[in-house]
């Protein structure tokens, strides 16, 4: 007996944490837009070739940890002490099974660690030393944690400590405070997956964890129903355990996938001031990417065949 086959898509979202226009130069935009095409590539080869939605969130998620544009990995925010403390997870739908670090230090792919982590299926979620070390046995890439660092972070945390000193931490702007990459997918077989990396919010007290490691938190993925990734003040979406609220109002309350990832993003959130995103798709493939900042860096496939990349309101259409 054959598995059915369905409509594949991918969607993915570097961080609502997006520069302003005017603070990166033009080079510096296409260059950020070229490194989404290029996770988007990575992902989309795989669902493509019949592979996994668990593979192709993996592969696309790895390619913007390895960017200096986005907040995960290479380029991730600094702490308090101006250390790097990485967080990651990773979900697929059919079983619900997960995997996720969080305080890593050396790690160089943190959303590998956490695939490991989710088929070796005991236990869900390692933090710090345990998390390096797990990561250096299972002989994934390990680094000094000064790879991680890059000229714009340590700008971002001089001025996030000069707000902290002067009481303006609500005037800085989203990409002095925070920022996140994670991808959701749809394969052939039907099956949902989510991936979520970050390297936390920029002056983060030492040891904080955010949402992105914890799943219905930040990540989420339910076959027959979602797959979620979130972005921004991690503290709220742990509250109001968002990725799997959404699930939840689509199971018991018969929402679509537009109407309950808004409910909170541009609702409540966007009433109190918190800065918010996330990228989801549903069991159809259809995609939504709300957001209350001033953008998100995101991306997607349409049902025409088309990539889309956008950071701001305009978006950009290219073939793959």
């Amino acid at each position: 007996m054959t598995e059915k086959k369905t409509k594949i898509s991918l969607a993915l979202h570097g961080g609502c944490g997006v520069m302003a226009l005017e603070d990166m130069t033009q080079q510096e935009w296409e260059e950020a837009y070229e490194h989404l095409k290029q996770a988007l590539q990575a992902g989309w080869k795989i669902l493509q070739q019949g592979g996994s939605s668990l593979d192709a969130v993996q592969a696309s998620v790895c390619v913007m940890e390895d960017s200096i544009y986005f907040n995960a990995g290479f380029g991730a925010a600094l702490n308090g002490d101006g250390k790097h403390e990485l967080d990651a997870a990773i979900m697929e739908g059919s079983t619900l099974a997960a995997g996720a670090i969080c305080g890593a230090k050396h790690i160089r792919n943190p959303v590998l660690a956490a695939r490991r982590l989710l088929d070796d299926g005991e236990t869900v979620l390692l933090s710090g030393s345990g998390a390096d070390a797990y990561a250096k046995e299972q002989g994934l890439a390990c680094v000094e944690s000064d790879y991680f660092t890059t000229p714009r972070r340590v700008e971002a945390l001089e001025a996030m400590r000069r707000h902290q000193i002067a009481g303006t931490y609500k005037t800085a702007r989203e990409s002095e405070k925070h920022g996140t990459v994670g991808a959701v997918a749809l394969d052939a077989t039907g099956h949902l997956a989510a991936a979520t990396s970050t390297g936390g919010y920029t002056n983060k007290p030492v040891g904080r964890v955010g949402d992105s490691p914890l799943i219905g938190a930040g990540t989420y993925a339910r076959d027959g129903v979602c797959a979620i990734s979130c972005t921004g003040q991690g503290e709220y979406f742990i509250r109001n355990v968002v990725a799997y609220d959404i699930a939840a109002r689509m199971i018991y309350a018969g929402e679509n996938l537009q109407s309950a990832s808004t409910h909170k993003i541009m609702g409540e959130f966007h009433n109190m001031g918190v800065g918010a995103g996330l990228i989801a798709i549903d069991a159809n493939g259809e995609v939504t990417a709300p957001y209350n900042t001033l953008g998100m860096f995101r991306a997607w496939i349409t049902s025409e065949g088309y990539a889309v990349v956008a950071s701001h309101d305009q978006l950009y259409q290219f073939n793959l």
